[in-house]
């Protein structure tokens, strides 16, 4: 008779190892980095008919332009009786600070300014209302880090540029951010003429750094060399994803196909992987550093920042003066 002690012995090892495979199912989304949403070809298309469109319409009213307008108006928009705003919010949470964002609209003719925002359509978003009512947009996923935001803030600037010849200015900003100043101060400030020479262009605020000592490991994300030769490593840049440009600007976004199809591309280094800080300022530093101010209108403090996120200030810290 032969014993059954050793078969015995094995069933607690055996039941080990195939609980090993699924302990991992459930402990690796705590341990591994998300996977980076890829952009399907449907999205792709979408957005390149969107592009087309947006570019035909601003061709179309660019033709229309008077002549007689300073160089420097002439780049904003086709429409420049009443040049607007576009604040384009892009968000895949609550927009908490609406209430703030209500009072620094109070009061603003609507011929000065228009919504649009892009809400990350997985993301639950509270039904929104007063100035926010109906400005969402057609939107797709979104996730930090990845070529997805790249691709929704060109939908943004593309469904405003569509949407209205005036839309002059067009400030990217995040359900995060609060104004500092009252509208019209900003709007004086963008729309100032005599601050600027009668040749030169109304610039684009966007931050454009090259000495940063994370450089070459974000060039290098997505492999060595494969940026290349698109983009050369003393080409590459880095700023803030939020920004203000001008319709010019917007619409050598929206052309853009040859810088896309390197920024687009997954990473290898997820840890040095941040397209949407990368994209924008590479791509104006390449097409029009002369017409970029370098730095941007946000004001963010990276003091004691937290996983890539700069400082949250709390009730204290805050005040009305």
């Amino acid at each position: 008779m032969l014993s059954s002690a050793p078969s015995s012995a094995l069933i607690p090892t055996l039941a080990l190892l195939l609980s090993l495979p699924v302990l991992f199912f459930f402990l690796a989304p705590r341990f591994l980095p998300p996977r980076q949403i890829s952009i399907s070809l449907p999205d792709e298309l979408d957005d390149l008919s969107l592009f087309h469109k947006a570019i035909a319409m601003d061709s179309a009213n660019f033709s229309r332009r008077p002549t007689h307008l300073p160089a420097a108006k002439s780049h904003l928009s086709s429409s420049l009786r009443r040049p607007k705003i576009a604040f384009l919010f892009l968000t895949n949470s609550p927009l908490h600070f609406a209430p703030l964002w209500e009072r620094f609209f109070a009061n603003v003719t609507l011929k000065h300014y228009n919504i649009y925002i892009h809400a990350d359509p997985f993301a639950r978003i509270t039904p929104l209302d007063g100035v926010f009512k109906d400005k969402i947009i057609p939107s797709k996923r979104t996730q930090r880090s990845s070529p997805t935001l790249i691709s929704a803030a060109r939908r943004l600037l593309a469904t405003a540029m569509l949407d209205d010849p005036a839309n002059s200015y067009f400030a990217l900003i995040s359900q995060h951010c609060i104004p500092l100043h009252s509208f019209n101060y900003l709007y004086n400030f963008l729309f100032d003429l005599g601050r600027l020479s009668r040749d030169l262009e109304f610039p684009s605020y966007i931050e454009i750094l090259d000495n940063e000592p994370t450089l070459w490991d974000r060039y290098n994300a997505r492999g060595e060399n494969v940026m290349t030769p698109e983009v050369q490593f003393d080409e590459f840049r880095v700023g803030s994803q939020f920004f203000v440009l001008t319709r010019k600007h917007a619409l050598t976004v929206i052309k853009d196909r040859k810088l896309w199809r390197k920024f687009k591309l997954p990473c290898l280094n997820v840890d040095s992987c941040y397209p949407e800080e990368h994209y924008f300022p590479t791509l104006l530093s390449m097409q029009d550093p002369k017409g970029c101010s370098h730095y941007t209108l946000t004001r963010v403090n990276w003091t004691d920042s937290v996983n890539g996120h700069p400082h949250t200030y709390h009730p204290p810290e805050v005040s009305l003066s």
